[in-house]
């Protein structure tokens, strides 16, 4: 692995490097990536789980971004069924507002940029329908639209998979110290930081795709000779325990022309925010402050009869995004630099993207390559994620398959093994002729032979790696459950180990 001169080497594991890694292979190019902690530890497992989700367009009257966000909405809802679904939100109308009749031509234009089978926006009579129980009776009229929530993590995890299984070399647990040019090819100095172990990376092309420290990596171990002034936002959310109904989520308008979005979650909690604000400190430094609970909470209580209580919030997570100073060096919320001193190997940074756009950004920045390799052309636009290749909608029908192959699993329980790997949920099973074959039960539904696939197949070390970001468990997990997976990862690990 390390002996060889890759074409690409990637620093950082989030959305945007896996999927850059997954592109390049993809066109002929060999790749190594490295993170440093687990896949999607940082900001690409703290998002607000939204595939578009931008009203903020309608206000600019920005079609072009509005037309190239519902785009890839359409392709990752068609390569990602299993992880990205269709969901309905409601905006509740009240005096503060544009008039209804403006609103109303706002998401007409929407839904005709998006040119999809998702249901069209419409006007909802809140006295009528269920989804007013959430609701202060003086809201009567909303409008309805339709957008996509995704699990973020898991993107991150079906990209590295299939970045994998094109020839990509994926190594986590591994931060490179340093990396300097040597004439037309970049030396990486390695270190695991499980063991603390060193070795060296060469790579003809170097990408910096370190999301919010991106920054600190170009400063402090690249040392570009590009230095873009960055502007750094934090975006805090909480998980609030509340039942939801209809699966139906909300649009929340407040004066200062934000939105907050109130989304049904796990295990009958709903996803509250964001609420943003200018940061200055370092991406593991960022948390949820208590102006930001009180931000939202007061958003939150302007519109729902139940107001929301700290002893309600059961989680809480914030992440930061880095972007250039200079308004026009990013476009769409993303910006590439390039820094390519003649005769000398290439670095390209990337700064920004979002959830939505993290596909056509590594696009583009494996575009940027063609100046420096031979490319074969794009191809994510068409293609499918691992577990993928059923039509939107059909998780259920595929559930009920596994439910069949498998009587003695529940149906909730094929319904969430789906839900996290898609046609690939039957290889979380395999071998297995009842519930004893699945081993341990450690908390929930989640079973020896679950945990063994994960690490065996997902790079998952750690009890939060399983339970926070391979899935959503920690959130019925007491501290016992969580203590038992701990200790059985530990001796796992341990009996991997090589022998002294």
């Amino acid at each position: 692995m390390f002996g060889k001169v890759y074409d690409v080497a990637v620093i950082g594991g989030g959305l945007n490097g896996v999927a850059i890694a997954r592109d390049a292979a993809g066109r002929g190019l060999s790749v190594f990536l490295c993170e440093q902690g687990d896949l999607g530890g940082g900001a690409s497992s703290a998002t607000g789980k939204l595939i578009h989700g931008k009203l903020d367009h309608l206000e600019g009257l920005r079609f072009a971004a509005m037309r190239e966000a519902v785009a890839e909405r359409e392709i990752l809802l068609r390569s990602a069924p299993h992880l990205v679904r269709p969901l309905t939100f409601l905006i509740p109308r009240h005096e503060r507002q544009s008039s209804p009749m403006a609103l109303r031509l706002g998401l007409f234009a929407y839904d005709h940029a998006a040119r999809c089978s998702l249901p069209a926006a419409r006007m909802v009579d809140l006295e009528v329908e269920s989804a007013a129980a959430s609701l202060q009776p003086h809201f009567t009229v909303a409008f309805a639209y339709s957008d996509c929530f995704a699990d973020d993590s898991r993107l991150v995890i079906h990209n590295a998979l299939d970045a994998r299984a094109r020839g990509a070399t994926i190594s986590t647990r591994l931060r490179c110290t340093v990396a300097e040019r040597d004439g037309g090819q970049w030396r990486l100095a390695m270190e695991s930081t499980v063991t603390g172990e060193r070795s060296v990376v060469s790579a003809q092309i170097l990408v910096n795709a370190a999301g919010a420290m991106v920054g600190e990596v170009r400063d402090h171990v690249v040392h570009a000779t590009s230095q873009e002034r960055l502007r750094l936002t934090r975006s805090a959310w909480l998980v609030v325990r509340r039942e939801m109904r209809d699966e139906v989520a909300y649009a929340l308008p407040n004066a200062d022309g934000r939105i907050v979005y109130a989304l049904p979650y796990e295990a009958g909690t709903m996803l509250l925010g964001p609420a943003v604000t200018p940061y200055a400190g370092t991406a593991a430094s960022a948390r949820v402050e208590p102006a930001d609970v009180a931000y939202l909470a007061d958003v939150t209580d302007q519109y729902f009869h139940t107001p929301v209580d700290d002893s309600d919030i059961v989680q809480t997570f914030a992440s930061v995004r880095a972007l250039p100073m200079e308004p026009g060096e990013a476009r769409g919320g993303r910006a590439i630099a390039v820094d390519a001193p003649s005769r000398m190997a290439p670095l390209l940074s990337v700064f920004g993207g979002s959830l939505t756009l993290h596909r056509r950004l590594a696009e583009e920045v494996v575009d940027r390559m063609g100046k420096f390799r031979q490319l074969a052309p794009a191809w994510t636009e068409s293609a499918i994620l691992p577990g993928g290749g059923f039509p939107p909608g059909g998780s259920a029908t595929i559930a009920r398959a596994l439910s069949r192959a498998y009587p003695f699993i529940s149906e909730e329980h094929a319904a969430r093994l789906v839900a996290a790997y898609g046609t690939r949920a039957s290889d979380v099973l395999t071998g297995a002729r009842s519930a004893a074959g699945l081993g341990r039960r450690f908390g929930g539904d989640l079973t020896e032979a679950e945990v063994a696939y994960l690490r065996r197949e997902e790079w998952a070390d750690t009890a939060e790696d399983i339970l926070w970001r391979r899935s959503k468990l920690g959130l019925s997990f007491d501290a016992g459950e969580v203590a038992a997976l701990a200790g059985w990862l530990e001796q796992a690990s341990s009996l991997a180990m090589p022998a002294a």
